[in-house]
């Protein structure tokens, strides 16, 4: 009697995955026995990999600029050369840009644009559609809080995540009869670098104040996807209360308290 071939063990994608909750979320996917694939644009990729790969099972890394539409290409290209489909993808990728909208250049505005809504956009597009012809994966979204304020001194930023939780609730009607599943993941200030990245980690009270440990988060959100929820607040009781607020004051007080916390100190009366 012949031996019968071991299940093989379920295949994750996770964008954005060099550091921060990108590279939670693998970990957590690791460390569930998943196969992972991650990218990233940064030289932090190749160490990531290799911490994560640190208890032996390997992790593909896979280096992509996926603010370009051919990175996101690239990346595609190099998740069908697995041979596997693609169980679950994190949609992790994001950039943060801090200041006055009139004072940031248009090249740094365009590239929150392009990697957190377009590269989302255009991998769902294709990673979802092999999912749904399938019928089975979970797909999760990295939202923010920021996305129930308006954010000023971080408008397009906040704007961007406003679009990406917008959108992950729209795949959820859309594939209410189906077995693919879509969950949006909603972090508050977290521990990571994007701070430093937006220029906002010790010039506003936002990146000065306390933040939520990105390895708690990514448990969160990992424990949300394989249940299949469509929704998960991210963090502790200050980020849930932030959220509370979020969906109950109006905007014209969520922006005057945003810009609060946003406004760089040489813009402070």
């Amino acid at each position: 009697m012949s031996t019968p071939s071991p299940t093989p063990s379920p295949f994750a994608v996770v964008t954005g995955a060099s550091s921060g909750i990108g590279l939670e979320l693998a970990r957590q996917f690791v460390e569930h026995d998943f196969e992972v694939l991650i990218t990233a644009e940064d030289d932090e990729l190749a160490p990531a990999a290799a911490q994560l790969s640190a208890g032996g099972r390997p992790v593909r890394a896979v280096g992509a600029d996926l603010r370009q539409p051919q990175g996101v290409e690239e990346l595609y290209a190099a998740i069908q050369e697995v041979g596997r489909p693609v169980d679950a993808l994190a949609l992790n990728a994001g950039v943060g840009q801090g200041g006055a909208f009139v004072e940031q250049s248009l090249v740094d505005i365009q590239s929150v644009v392009q990697l957190n809504v377009a590269s989302t956009v255009h991998l769902a597009r294709l990673v979802l559609a092999d999912m749904v012809e399938r019928g089975s994966g979970r797909v999760l979204v990295t939202s923010s809080i920021a996305s129930l304020m308006p954010g000023a001194y971080q408008a397009v930023y906040n704007a961007s995540k406003s679009f990406l939780q917008s959108f992950a609730q729209a795949l959820q009607a859309e594939l209410a009869d189906s077995p693919v599943t879509v969950t949006s993941l909603i972090p508050g200030p977290t521990d990571t670098e994007f701070f430093d990245r937006a220029d906002m980690a010790d010039d506003t009270l936002i990146g000065r104040g306390p933040k939520d440990d990105p390895a708690q988060v990514a448990a969160q959100g990992f424990a949300a996807l394989m249940a299949g929820k469509r929704r998960v607040v991210g963090g502790g009781l200050q980020t849930r209360a932030q959220y509370v607020a979020g969906t109950v004051l109006p905007d014209r007080v969520k922006a005057a308290m945003h810009t609060v916390m946003a406004r760089p100190r040489r813009h402070s009366a």
